[in-house]
């Protein structure tokens, strides 16, 4: 029984096809997945399983949220980690010295610290480039293993067209990997445009509620799949069973968060459009904004996030210091709205000149959307901006 997605985010394809087989299962029929809050399991005797041995290798409640993941994304299996960071820290070991990777310049700041910091002291080369216009085919070189990009990106709000990236390293025999926080999969399938792997921070709209840390890597190959799964048991990131249980509370309400939030960011745009002291504003929805006609063709949805400019320093500090229904926070992605200062927060450890020529300044903001009023939000911006 083929299902929307709104209804993936709530039920299994497997599970509504054996419902009866379901409830006859260890889980009694229980509506709200269990947590199976344990370090290990008995064994019946020599060679022979419950099927789960230690919970660092896999564990009942994370199994079923990685499966809810994967159906979501389209792959084939998803990996359940302790944040968005250890996703990628775990991703990146499938990588050896030597190995060169072109990644999108306009990244999230902790994504760049782990590349310059760790995992180039690793011996892995990188090149960036701005991916949604650079020539990234002429950029590749014979020891460029994959090509790593946000879509939109963090925080410029930057748009590359997947299928064609897609295209190019398909041609080359390297991986796509793309990170697909910014939209969930409610509004976006890289995998699905030819990506090989997606990463995501759970902690953002999977999750959804500010509650939990939590990464996902999602990939449609096998290959990948059997180094991973080796990966994971081995280094021990995996997601602990209640966080596990958190997040698949928040998928539950995915599709109606994001449809709330997107409409709610499209109000405030508007609005902040027509502030004689709000000097641009960023958001793939705005058919002005250079990705806007790819999105429509690769994506459901342009989300609720929300980059813009102000006159000046001191009166982004000012709002910073003013707003009171919206909260002064790192973090993107829940129910709340948070506005954050990309400058000492999300990009504090990005060197100056790489923020300036991305386009990050001391006048720039980041609204996450939540679902709030939409009318008591612009009240209290505001408030805040005059």
């Amino acid at each position: 029984m083929s299902v929307s997605i709104e209804t993936k985010c709530l039920h299994l394809e497997e599970k509504i096809e054996n419902a009866e087989d379901e409830c006859k299962s260890l889980h009694y029929g229980a509506v709200s997945f269990p947590i199976f809050q344990t370090a290990t399991y008995a064994h019946p005797a020599v060679g022979q399983s419950s099927g789960f041995d230690y919970s660092r290798l896999q564990n009942p409640t994370r199994a079923q949220v990685e499966k809810v993941v994967a159906q979501l994304e389209g792959g084939i299996d998803a990996l359940a980690l302790s944040s968005g960071m250890a996703a990628i820290s775990l991703l990146f070991e499938i990588f050896k010295p030597g190995d060169h990777l072109v990644v999108d310049s306009d990244l999230y700041g902790g994504s760049i610290r782990l590349f310059d910091h760790v995992t180039a002291k690793n011996g892995v080369e990188f090149t960036r480039a701005n991916c949604s216009k650079d020539d990234v085919e002429s950029l590749i070189k014979p020891n460029t293993k994959a090509v790593y990009i946000e879509t939109p990106t963090n925080p410029m709000m930057n748009v590359t067209d997947i299928e064609a990236l897609a295209e190019i390293t398909r041609r080359h025999g390297i991986l796509l990997i793309v990170d697909n926080t910014f939209l969930s999969p409610y509004f976006q399938n890289p995998l699905k445009l030819g990506a090989d792997v997606v990463i995501h921070s759970g902690t953002k709209y999977l999750a959804g509620h500010n509650d939990t840390l939590a990464g996902f890597i999602v990939t449609n190959r096998t290959d990948i799949q059997e180094k991973l799964r080796f990966l994971i048991k081995t280094t021990g990131a995996g997601l602990a069973p209640f966080d596990c249980w958190l997040v698949l509370r928040g998928i539950k309400t995915l599709a109606v968060r994001m449809e709330a939030a997107q409409k709610n960011a499209v109000k405030i745009v508007e609005w902040l459009q027509n502030q004689k002291t709000v000097t641009k504003v960023i958001y793939p929805g705005l058919k002005e904004h250079p990705g806007y006609e790819i999105m429509k063709k690769q994506s459901r949805g342009f989300g609720a996030m929300v980059t813009f400019n102000v006159t000046d320093e001191e009166l982004a500090k000012k709002i910073l210091g003013s707003v009171h229904l919206i909260q002064y926070a790192e973090s993107l992605g829940g129910v709340e709205t948070l506005i954050t200062y990309p400058t000492t927060q999300t990009h504090a450890d990005v060197p100056e000149e790489l923020r300036l020529k991305n386009g990050i300044t001391p006048s720039t903001l980041r609204l996450s959307v939540g679902i709030e009023n939409v009318d008591d939000l612009i009240a209290d911006l505001e408030q805040a901006i005059n």
